[in-house]
């Protein structure tokens, strides 16, 4: 899928490139799956900012992507839409007996072809089985992590994972985007393909006001700001590097520090996502 580019006739426009929406086959989403998505603006009950930069946006509505899409499950594409919640195309797919779901759409998807989900399910592409019937060097797409909890890795645009082999234990080996080599049980399930819309991380925003409509708000340098409002403010005058090791507004080091724990899940991590990028 290729980006669209467009010509400089403004400042804002040079540099400028967007998605090609030539693969969506209709604009109009399926009112049954949808519901309205109320905007909380990076703010949680109480009314305090949480998460910062965020605010405004376009209205949009929520589409019911199914990521656990029930075994024996035979439908057929019917579109390819957009959806405004995710880097992703989504598959609108109907069974026989009329029931539609949205699905992640994998690249090369066509109108008409048919989804089976099961252990019997084809090896083709968008179909989706267990894992311990997929055979090993298969590109997989939407991986569950816990048995029936429904696909909660690999969902981003133009992403994929690869099954490396089996253990003995009840479990396989999965490399995923970030190069990290994870084990997860063999009854989880996947569906087969690389997700469409590889191109997404391509494409150049091009002016502040686009990103606004995304609902982002501005973020303004710490380096920029009063002492009292960042630990890398401050300073006589002019342009200066920050005198401490990089923090985030509230202390806490950034850039290298690492701050996540991973006590519960560091024994299903076979290689880390660090040890693949050294090499």
């Amino acid at each position: 899928m290729p980006i669209k580019q467009y010509n400089p006739t403004t400042p804002g426009r040079r540099g400028m490139s967007s998605q090609d929406f030539d693969a969506i086959t209709t604009k109009k989403p399926l009112r049954s799956l949808l519901v309205p998505k109320r905007r909380g603006n990076g703010r949680n009950n109480q009314g305090r900012i949480t998460t910062r930069h965020k605010g405004g946006g376009a209205k949009k509505f929520y589409r019911l992507v199914n990521f656990k899409l029930a075994p024996g499950v035979t439908a057929t594409i019917e579109h390819i839409e957009y959806d405004p919640n995710r880097s992703a195309r989504i598959a609108r797919i109907k069974e026989p007996n009329g029931i539609y779901h949205y699905i992640l759409a994998a690249n090369g998807m066509q109108v008409g072809q048919t989804i089976v989900s099961g252990e019997e399910a084809a090896i083709e592409m968008g179909n989706r089985l267990p894992l311990k019937n997929i055979p090993v060097g298969s590109t997989i797409h939407a991986i569950e992590i816990k048995v029936g909890g429904g696909a909660q890795m690999v969902r981003s645009a133009g992403n994929s994972a690869q099954l490396m082999g089996r253990a003995d234990n009840g479990y396989v080996q999965v490399r995923l985007p970030s190069g990290e080599v994870r084990l997860i049980h063999e009854n989880c399930t996947a569906s087969l393909g690389v997700i469409g819309n590889e191109q997404h991380q391509n494409v150049k925003i091009g002016k502040a006001g686009r990103n606004r409509h995304l609902g982002k708000r501005p973020g303004v340098r710490g380096v920029v700001m009063n002492a009292v409002d960042h630990p890398h403010g401050g300073g006589d005058g002019g342009r200066h590097r920050m005198a401490k090791a990089p923090r985030t507004p509230w202390g806490q080091k950034t850039l290298g520090y690492k701050t996540r724990r991973r006590k519960s899940t560091s024994q299903f991590i076979v290689r880390s996502r660090h040890s693949a990028k050294r090499k």
